[in-house]
């Protein structure tokens, strides 16, 4: 058995019995559960639909995520999410950029990594370089000034708290960010990269080796051995093309709001709705979340 799960933006809660009837007939539908009014609702399917491609696209002009998944093993047991993109909204190195006077030319650099026309580890040490002489106190400055977590961030971690998931933020920014932030959350572990200091002045140096792309799937990876779970039983979500490999590697890998490269690529896509998608693809009911 499969599951069609319909979402949309929960700040326009679009989603109706009527609009869904349609899809629902085309589906094949046997059941429709309203995972939370207007916003989520999973249908029960048979099989995988021959035309989803065309239902999907549809869907979309009308702001609406569409995915289609297996039933069975859809709540899973370890949560993997990057940082930057995802669980805020900034792109961090570029705000502290922005912070000093070169917010322009790191942007740049961070789009061209970020759509995959640009090396990751090449592109950081780029970025890094316009940050040399650059106070560590500016850091903080920022984190409390320019970072907001993204919609749905805090629910999402709270929720898979209380069910027991366990979750790690594994990315491509900086320990400076990534420390507060899943302090904050309660992510149970944190990865990222360091920035080198010297007397309290960035160096515009990283420490190697540079965790990307392939030092998130290591990861992953780490923590399949650790808690001797298959990657499938792995939840785990980005936006950037260092992004790419952990999506591939996860049960669930969730493109959101995501560079074309990567949604080209990624297992799901969601562009419309929030870090709650997360929680309604497992399955689980409005009612049961918690902030």
């Amino acid at each position: 058995m499969y599951v069609a799960t319909f979402l949309c933006d929960p700040l326009e809660p679009i989603l109706s019995d009527k609009l869904i009837s349609k899809y629902y007939t085309q589906l094949g539908g046997k059941a429709l559960v309203w995972l939370n009014g207007g916003i989520a609702a999973d249908v029960k399917i048979p099989a995988m639909p021959i035309e989803l491609k065309k239902i999907w696209s549809e869907l979309q002009t009308k702001k609406i995520d569409l995915v289609v998944q297996r039933e069975k093993n859809r709540k899973k047991k370890i949560l993997i999410a990057d940082l930057d993109s995802t669980v805020i909204k900034q792109e961090s190195l570029d705000e502290l950029a922005d912070e000093v006077g070169f917010g322009n030319q790191v942007r740049q650099i961070t789009k061209e990594a970020m759509e995959g026309d640009l090396e990751f580890e090449e592109a950081l040490r780029r970025r890094v370089e316009y940050l040399k002489g650059v106070s560590v106190d500016t850091i903080k400055k920022v984190i409390d000034e320019r970072i907001f977590l993204s919609a749905g961030a805090k629910t999402l971690i709270s929720t898979l708290k209380k069910h027991n998931v366990y979750t790690a933020l594994i990315s491509g920014g900086f320990t400076h960010f990534s420390s507060e932030i899943a302090s904050k959350l309660g992510f149970d572990e944190y990865h990222s990269n360091e920035l080198i200091h010297k007397n309290k002045k960035l160096t515009g140096t990283v420490k190697h080796p540079i965790l990307g792309k392939d030092g998130k799937v290591g990861i992953m990876r780490a923590l399949s051995k650790k808690f001797k779970l298959s990657t499938d039983q792995f939840i785990a979500v980005g936006d950037g093309a260092n992004d790419i490999g952990m999506l591939q590697l996860a049960g669930s890998g969730i493109a959101i709001h995501a560079k074309k490269i990567v949604q080209s690529k990624a297992k799901i896509v969601i562009n419309y709705s929030d870090l709650s998608a997360l929680l309604y693809l497992q399955g689980y009911h409005s009612a049961s979340f918690t902030d």
